[in-house]
């Protein structure tokens, strides 16, 4: 039995590895997909006319397509225990919605379109991290939903779509651009289909499967760390969003930075949250989740503060900018990790949903239209003080949140036993000296007295 366990190991490893290997492609891919309109915009705003508003409700309508599908794709999805083949039809569908974008000749079929990427695209987040977390062992459970999560976007949606799409539209069109983007979708579909698995615990028991949304909803915002987690999210949520929108801005409207020294310092984003996906979900596995969460929330702060105060060279600068970033390696802990260790597997990618959904509203649809405000009523400088705000906050709710690393768990529980073990050893030692005392100051033992009485 155990060279049959032994065996089993290795294999059970290189599943794992090819798992998040295909789920995190799987997710660039989609960041590469939602990514190539705000790229190619340049190209598509003067060809269909767009007013800037129109600009900006393209943006707001997708994030709010995906924030209800995220809660709606998910809860059925643990309804009906059937993840895998959830996860491939929205694949298919945010795939052939990149293929309509490139067929849009109006601002409402444009939108329409973006909608429908949204509705398409809600759902693969909370899935794809719900089978990682069915899939993957506790030990490595952060490292394996930090890559699936953080890798793949932004290797693929930061790095590769502005140099692969810019290139594309500008010898090809903006319209032939789309069909590029879709194409990896409908290839990673079917990769999907061919090497990963059912998770084992995914069929739901036929209670559950007839427990409305309402029922679902009260059981997962019953926990402590879900409620945390929803507010991290939506304060950290707005700070990404609010950076990527005003950032470039402030560097070149009010810094003085050419656009292309604002294009390096930007990048340094995606490098740092590229090498995140791996090194900080990777020590939460080790030291636990809470104390990489509050670190990099205040961490987070030296980015707009650098932005604003900091004059000197231009690589200490985008040194600056780099760990200041390492925040976004935290997002799949209070996304997905945290969640999936805190609720029951049948409610996993529910809880996530929730989460990622309410980060997506207001921090995809709220917080740019308040930052713009902001801005335009005492410059651009008010969204970076509005983002060190956000990450202070953030940082101070974290500072509430249970822990729920395996190996931390595992550590408390150790040692409580082993506090528990020498309180009983250190009774019984003091209870066998109190016995040996009251013995030896007893001038008439029990024994002695009963023999005495008439």
């Amino acid at each position: 039995m155990a060279d049959i366990e032994d065996s089993a190991q290795p294999r059970r490893a290189h599943y794992e590895v090819r798992l998040v290997a295909l789920l995190s492609l799987n997710f660039g891919i989609l960041f590469f997909d939602r990514n190539a309109l705000n790229f190619v915009m340049p190209f598509v705003k003067p060809d269909l006319g767009l007013t800037n508003t129109q600009v900006g409700l393209t943006a707001s309508a997708l994030s709010f397509a995906w924030a209800l599908s995220a809660l709606f794709v998910g809860a059925a999805a643990d309804r009906g225990g059937r993840r895998k083949s959830f996860l491939i039809a929205a694949t298919i569908a945010f795939s052939l919605c990149s293929f309509i974008s490139g067929l849009a000749t109006s601002f409402l079929i444009l939108l329409g379109s973006r909608m429908l990427m949204g509705f398409a695209e809600g759902g693969v987040a909370p899935i794809s991290q719900s089978i990682t977390a069915l899939a993957v062992s506790p030990a490595r459970r952060g490292l394996a939903m930090g890559v699936m999560q953080n890798f793949g976007s932004n290797l693929l949606g930061s790095f590769a779509a502005p140099v692969l799409l810019v290139a594309f539209a500008t010898a090809f069109g903006w319209h032939k651009t789309f069909y590029l983007a879709g194409i990896p979708g409908l290839i990673s579909a079917f990769l999907l289909w061919r090497f990963i698995h059912e998770p084992a615990t995914a069929a739901a028991p036929p209670l559950e499967a007839r427990q409305s949304l309402r029922s679902r909803l009260s059981e997962i915002l019953v926990h402590r760390n879900i409620l945390l987690c929803v507010w991290i999210a939506i304060l950290l949520v707005s700070y990404l969003v609010i950076c990527w929108a005003f950032t470039p801005l402030f560097l070149t409207k009010v810094r003085g930075f050419a656009p292309g020294q604002m294009g390096w310092l930007m990048s340094s984003l995606g490098i740092s949250a590229t090498l995140g996906s791996f090194i900080v979900s990777g020590i939460s596995d080790r030291i636990g989740r809470k104390p990489v969460i509050v670190f990099t929330c205040f961490l987070g702060i030296i980015l707009p503060l650098g932005a604003l105060f900091y004059h000197g060279s231009i690589w200490i600068l985008a040194g600056i900018f780099f760990f200041g970033w390492a925040l976004t390696g935290a997002f799949p802990l209070f996304m997905g990790t945290i969640p999936s260790e805190t609720v029951s597997p049948r409610h996993m990618t529910t809880a996530m949903a929730i989460i990622m959904g309410s980060g997506e509203v207001v921090g995809g649809v709220i917080s740019p239209a308040a930052a713009g405000w902001a801005a335009d009523l005492v410059g651009l400088g008010a969204p970076l003080w509005i983002m060190m705000g956000l990450c202070a906050a953030a940082g101070v709710l974290a500072l509430a949140l249970n822990e729920t690393a395996p190996a931390c768990r595992k550590t408390r529980n150790d040692q409580g036993e082993t506090a528990a073990s020498a309180l009983a050893a250190d009774s019984g030692l003091n209870g066998k000296n109190h016995s040996a005392i009251a013995a030896a100051n007893d001038p008439m033992p029990m024994a002695t007295a009963t023999n005495s009485s008439p």
